[in-house]
């Protein structure tokens, strides 16, 4: 109903990303960017609009702003939304969830409002023009959602892609962190993804950058291959293909794929730094899978230094290859350029085995 708030669907966590492609209903899985804001569920009913809070407190008087952009960017003559408030910069660059609290004010509101702005980020509907869209599928109210929405600076909806694996799962995690989000909410895409109010079930599953705890140890990797880059890294390398080094059989082993940690600066240099070992095919010397193939083939020269999160068994990579399955690098990030090694002084696939059996995996 109309101006009465609904309690919000909640999301389950994992202990593994993998875990997500366990839990979900079959199919595909819409991945969310996870932001690190205030949840905030919108109605309105023509031009009078009321903003709730997780607890459904009325916090309309916190957020004029967002009040403005929704009458005006809104095209639904009554509906229920919901989205994460964000602080944001000029150029709308993500800033710490610290900042918003200052907006949580009864005093000073129109100053602070222009001292710290936002962006509202609309990630679902429930009610349009007088139809619930509660028991309609995830896919459903997402378009439903997109057609009514003005998208601007200050309101846009949701950063989302659509996945059916756990590698594009973390890819898309990667580009989030990137960006300064929590993580990413993956949300099924099922039949059945219906809106579970007040519900913390398996349609929606978290996964945020405090659930991957970081290595002591660092790995020195060697790049054999580039990802073109898309969206605002379009022209130049968006990610990097990087391996280990078998010495018994004298082959570069591949470990992760490294699309995180880069400046735009460095992005903008990848081309011109890998011309000079760009071939046409697969180097020999170069151990791969049909599920890892770069647009770009280099030799094995560039050494870069690669912080992760965690090792796992995965059939994109080669890495002490093993029933189909190699070693791989989850959430792996660039540190930076090793020009004081040779590719045969990388971290070897012998050593990168020892620590997947110190952690206990098998």
């Amino acid at each position: 109903m109309l101006g009465r708030p609904i309690m919000m669907m909640l999301a389950q966590r994992v202990k593994v990303i993998e875990d997500i492609i366990e839990n979900m209903p079959e199919g595909k899985i819409a991945a969310d960017e996870k932001y690190d804001g205030e949840r905030i569920q919108v109605h309105k009913r023509g031009d009078k609009v009321v903003l709730f809070s997780r607890r459904l407190d009325n916090i309309s008087e916190q957020f004029p702003d967002i009040v403005d952009y929704v009458k005006k960017q809104i095209k639904a003559k009554d509906c229920i939304i919901e989205g994460e408030v964000v602080p944001i910069d000029e150029k709308g660059n993500l800033l710490p969830f610290q900042l918003l609290m200052q907006r949580r004010r009864k005093y000073g509101v129109a100053e602070y409002m222009k001292k710290i702005p936002v962006c509202f980020f609309l990630f679902d509907i429930l009610f349009l023009n007088g139809h619930s869209y509660i028991k309609k599928s995830y896919p459903d109210r997402r378009a439903a959602l997109k057609k009514i929405t003005k998208e601007g600076k200050h309101l846009q909806l949701s950063k989302s892609t659509v996945c059916e694996d756990a590698d594009c799962l973390e890819e898309f995690f990667n580009r989030c962190i990137e960006r300064g989000s929590e993580g990413i909410i993956a949300k099924s895409c099922a039949d059945g993804s219906v809106y579970q109010t007040g519900t913390r079930g398996w349609l929606w599953i978290k996964w945020k950058r405090d659930y991957a705890k970081e290595m002591a140890d660092t790995f020195d990797l060697v790049v054999v291959g580039g990802f073109m880059g898309r969206g605002k890294r379009a022209g130049t390398y968006g990610a990097l293909l990087c391996a280990a080094y078998n010495k018994g059989a004298d082959k570069f082993e591949t470990f992760c794929k490294l699309g995180s940690g880069f400046t735009d600066e460095l992005l903008a240099s990848l081309l011109k730094k890998f011309r000079p070992y760009q071939v046409s095919k697969r180097p020999a010397r170069v151990e791969s899978t049909k599920f890892m193939e770069p647009d770009r083939w280099f030799e094995p020269k560039v050494v870069v230094e690669v912080l992760g999160a965690e090792i796992t068994r995965s059939p994109g990579h080669t890495a002490a290859l093993e029933k189909g399955q190699g070693l791989a690098l989850r959430f792996p990030r660039f540190v930076r350029w090793r020009a004081d090694k040779k590719p045969e002084q990388a971290t070897s696939t012998k050593e990168i085995v020892g620590i997947f059996k110190k952690k206990g995996r098998k």
